[in-house]
């Protein structure tokens, strides 16, 4: 389904007929579909909202840069559209960065917030970084990015077992539109909340894989030390992408903090 929200086309699925909501949030390069797992755990008990952000899947993939306050209005235009008042948050990667940012700037609307893989504060040599990563989709396409990403994104042993999986992250990857990955870095390359994160009242649980070097387990520490009252866990055998790289130990902690917490 689509919908027409902040000048954009955003497309989103709902899963499951009763129960509290919760929202999902993928990563830079995916989709909606990444949390196909855990849509299917959920949707049992659970009514579960996922869409593919600003310049991913079906969703409009305008000419950048973006900003996470831009793709966090996204996300609320898309709740209010859906009369969504209240949800849970379960947000990976950039889809980490987007709920921080949401939930700064809606206070209340959070039920509870899981973030997993994520980060509040890019380090100095970020936005060099990110510069070779746009140059690279610009000059090369998105083909330039694939075996790199998913190196970064699981560890070499998932990587030589689950070929299958891999061919389905890298068409994902290719299937990004150019401008709505060089946009989506400009965002996340810029993210500066740490200071801030002592404002977030909702329960949070941040997970982390022990092999994440994108956004190392240091940067989920800092977020757990200034969300007070936050859980922290730390995913054994997994690096970027821990929902799918750890799915049984991610759905875990996940459906055990939701029903901690009214989910």
């Amino acid at each position: 389904m689509k919908v027409r929200v902040n000048n954009i086309d955003v497309h989103y699925t709902i899963d499951g007929d009763s129960g509290p909501w919760v929202t999902f949030s993928h990563s830079l390069g995916c989709d909606l579909s990444s949390w196909d797992a855990q849509a299917a755990l959920l949707a049992k008990d659970h009514r579960v909202l996922r869409y593919d952000s600003r310049g991913h899947g079906h969703t409009s993939a305008p000419t950048g840069p973006y900003t996470l306050d831009e793709m966090a209005e996204d996300a609320h235009d898309l709740l209010t559209h859906l009369g969504i008042d209240k949800t849970h948050w379960v947000g990976i990667s950039m889809g980490g960065m987007i709920g921080q940012t949401y939930a700064l700037a809606h206070p209340g609307v959070f039920q509870s917030m899981v973030l997993a893989d994520s980060t509040s504060r890019r380090p100095p040599q970020a936005a060099a970084m990110w510069g070779e990563r746009i140059n690279t989709a610009r000059t090369q396409g998105m083909k330039g990015l694939v075996d790199s990403t998913l190196a970064r994104w699981f560890t070499a042993g998932y990587r030589e077992r689950h070929p299958e999986v891999m061919a389905r992250i890298a068409a994902g990857i290719l299937n990004t539109p150019v401008d709505g990955f060089c946009g989506s870095c400009e965002a996340i390359s810029k993210i500066d909340v740490l200071d801030r994160l002592h404002e977030i009242d909702c329960p949070t649980l941040i997970m982390v894989g022990e092999h994440d070097h994108g956004t190392p387990p240091e940067m989920s520490r800092q977020m757990h030390a200034n969300i007070k009252g936050s859980e922290f866990l730390l995913i054994k055998d997994a690096a970027h992408i821990a929902n799918i790289e750890q799915e049984a130990v991610f759905n875990q902690a996940m459906i055990n903090f939701l029903k901690k917490h009214g989910g």
